[in-house]
């Protein structure tokens, strides 16, 4: 029988993350991140806890079947799996920054430096890009105070919320990436596997498409339909369930995370009160 292996971090940034995804697609796990293996309970599907810097590689080779991985390890490893989707989890960016000291005014400013970092790979090839000729020395670990220990006059590294660099004094100047958790995935699979791995991302897209979406309901005179169908289109006309008042009806429909308080506001206009906003689990296309 097929099995899809599937590779997520063991204890990193990205761990709970990763299994809480992995729960609200109704699979649960035995003993997770308890050992390096964890078969998955009535799915063929089996979880690796493996480093972030190793599963890109192990899935483009085969190894595992697909992995959760942050882009930037992707491309740092240059691993030819295919990101089949991003997840919008363990959000940061890769950085370069400098200390306060030094004179910044474009990213021309970085030529001829010494800049540390953990991304070798990545950083050059955003400075080939651009035409700048630094020299790169990677290291690992306290990247942040690589200047202040002399290992280079400036650095690259991830930035989350930006406290890190506020709080070792070096200034953010040039974003090298953008990076989020993503689902990547080895291509050449057997026709079995291939049928899990979509059973697999058709669950990830339940969960995603219900992150994005709200559902809203609303009592209304009847008159008022045509406005609120025109208000509230959600993924479809919303439905109308007539009340045990004559002349009203309910009505309920699905609207998407960015257009939500705007919605609110014009049907709070047109309709009055009494609007409810539930949550949603999973939405099935």
């Amino acid at each position: 029988m097929s099995l899809l292996r599937l590779a997520i971090q063991k204890s990193e940034r990205l761990t709970d993350s990763s299994l809480a995804l992995i729960s609200e697609c109704g699979i649960e796990l035995e003993q997770a991140g308890a050992k390096l293996r964890a078969p998955a309970f009535k799915l063929p599907l089996e979880v690796l806890f493996l480093r972030d810097d190793d599963a890109p590689g192990y899935c483009a080779d085969g190894v595992v079947d697909a992995a959760i991985v942050g882009k930037n390890a992707r491309q740092e490893r240059g691993s030819d799996a295919t990101v089949i989707r991003e997840l919008g989890f363990g959000r940061c960016r890769l950085s370069s920054a400098v200390p306060k000291s030094l004179s910044y005014s474009s990213v021309g400013s970085l030529n001829a430096l010494n800049i540390a970092t953990s991304y070798p790979r990545v950083l050059a090839d955003c400075l080939e890009r651009r035409c700048v000729r630094a020299s790169i020395h990677e290291i690992s670990g306290l990247v942040e105070v690589a200047p202040s220990l002399g290992l280079g006059e400036a650095f690259c590294d991830l930035v989350r919320s930006g406290g890190t660099l506020l709080g070792n004094g070096p200034v953010e100047v040039e974003t090298v990436m953008q990076s989020q958790a993503a689902l990547t995935c080895n291509q050449a699979l057997c026709k079995e596997s291939r049928a899990i791995r979509e059973g697999f991302v058709s669950r990830i897209d339940a969960v995603l498409r219900a992150g994005k979406t709200k559902y809203i309901t609303l009592n209304a005179p009847n008159e008022s339909i045509p406005e609120v169908v025109r208000l509230l289109p959600g993924l479809k006309s919303p439905s109308a369930r007539p009340l045990a008042t004559s002349g009203w009806s309910s009505l309920h429909t699905v609207v998407g995370e960015d257009d939500f308080w705007g919605l609110i506001e014009r049907l709070g206009a047109a309709v009055g009160k009494g609007i409810r906003v539930l949550p949603i689990e999973k939405v099935i296309q």
